[in-house]
């Protein structure tokens, strides 16, 4: 058994947030039907170079553990069978721009007056009222107009966006959590609702001490690189062979810091005896640090200052982490065998639970891999009618 065996979520969602959601949705066992559009499918299908085979590791990264459905909902016969699929199901995501189900037919109103028990979750890029709704969502707009690019990179240069979608990921993650706590509610009083979330909010809230910084003294944190604005030293030091991060956090940890590195006179100083001290003494301390850092490799400055209590950790690479002890020796890397692709890795979800866990995973669907199997088994179409639909190009 699995936490969300028997919940059926049927995703009209596509590229990354709403994909990443219904792919934790589906780790967390429920069945996820993939809606796509006949002979292109997901936008992700086509977000290539890398291929494995001849499937795109963009779209293999965030729909495991779901069927692939091919359907025209813009013809009256695909959106028949669209309304029976909404008529079995529990859950429906979608991620099209405000306005976009309303044409279709399939706004909130209209399919909750048919299954009022369906829990129905968008996302979109800036909310589904206010002055900015109809805009679409994409990660690097929103990031940039959420505040995360203006508190990322260089102090003196331009603004970086993350390494990962984090506006993607966060919203859907988020949109994730929401959907779990009105399937609780439902089992509760056994109605369905609306759950929405938009990126921009999304990224917003993860300014978190940032934004409070903002309301508590009226004064926008500037972009500090790697530094912390309130911690000193909390950041990356270039080192013998590499990059690592370096977390004095508190003055315990600074007093063993200075005893590691023989340094008694840093340790003696009253310009750096206090959090505050070396807060207002940055300028002169950091390149002190910096100095000090460059003296030994990664793992001499893991063994040493870890077996202190001082917290430090590697800039490690991707393939570093995919390939990581911490990974393969929690069994985190996941094989699954793929109808094209041949054996397609990925890592697991990092929810853990010990009466249902998650140890099922199954390789991202070929496009319209299981239209046949689902219009034939849960709507009882004969593969006739099948042959039929497919011809007539709406599925």
């Amino acid at each position: 058994m699995r936490p969300l065996d028997g919940i059926r979520v049927l995703d009209l969602s596509r590229v990354v947030s709403g994909p990443f959601c219904t792919m934790q949705l589906g780790d967390l066992g429920a069945e996820v039907i993939k809606i796509e559009r006949p002979g292109e499918g997901d936008d992700t299908r086509a977000f290539a170079p890398p291929f494995q085979g001849d499937q795109a590791a963009y779209f293999l990264s965030v729909n495991r553990n779901k069927k692939s459905v091919t359907l025209d909902l813009k013809s009256e016969e695909g959106a028949a069978l669209l309304w029976k699929l909404i008529d079995q199901s529990d859950v429906l995501v979608e991620n099209f721009r405000p306005g976009a189900m309303d044409r279709l037919g399939l706004s909130y109103a209209a399919v909750h007056k048919r299954r009022p028990s369906i829990i129905y979750a968008s996302i979109s890029g800036f909310g589904d009222s206010g002055p900015e709704r109809t805009r679409p969502g994409y990660d690097v707009i929103v990031q940039g107009e959420a505040g995360i690019m203006d508190l990322t990179g260089p102090v003196d240069g331009a603004p970086h966006k993350i390494g990962t979608s984090v506006a993607d990921l966060a919203s859907g993650l988020a949109l994730t959590q929401g959907i779990l706590a009105a399937l609780l509610v439902r089992v509760r009083t056994g109605e369905g609702q609306y759950v929405h979330v938009s990126m921009y909010e999304a990224v917003a809230s993860l300014l978190t001490f940032n934004a409070s910084i903002y309301f508590a003294t009226g004064q926008s944190p500037r972009r500090r690189g790697n530094e912390h604005p309130t911690i000193v030293p909390y950041e990356t030091f270039e080192v013998a062979d590499g990059w690592l991060n370096l977390g004095i956090a508190n003055d315990e940890h600074w007093r063993r810091f200075c005893k590691a590195v023989a340094r008694p006179d840093l340790e003696g100083s009253q310009r750096f005896a206090k959090a505050a001290d070396r807060v207002r003494h940055r300028a002169e301390l950091v390149p002190i640090v910096r100095e000090i850092m460059r003296a030994a490799t990664r793992e001499a400055w893991r063994q040493r200052l870890e077996a202190l209590g001082i917290p430090c950790g590697a800039i490690s690479s991707v393939a570093e982490v995919c390939e990581s002890d911490v990974l393969s020796s929690r069994n985190m890397i996941v094989e699954m065998r793929h109808a094209s692709s041949g054996t397609v890795k990925g890592i697991k979800s990092p929810v853990h639970m010990s009466a249902t866990p998650l140890n099922t995973y199954d390789a991202p669907p070929t496009l319209g891999q299981h239209t046949d199997t689902v219009l034939r088994d849960q709507l009882g179409l004969s593969q006739t009618e099948v042959d039929r639909l497919r011809a007539s190009g709406t599925i």
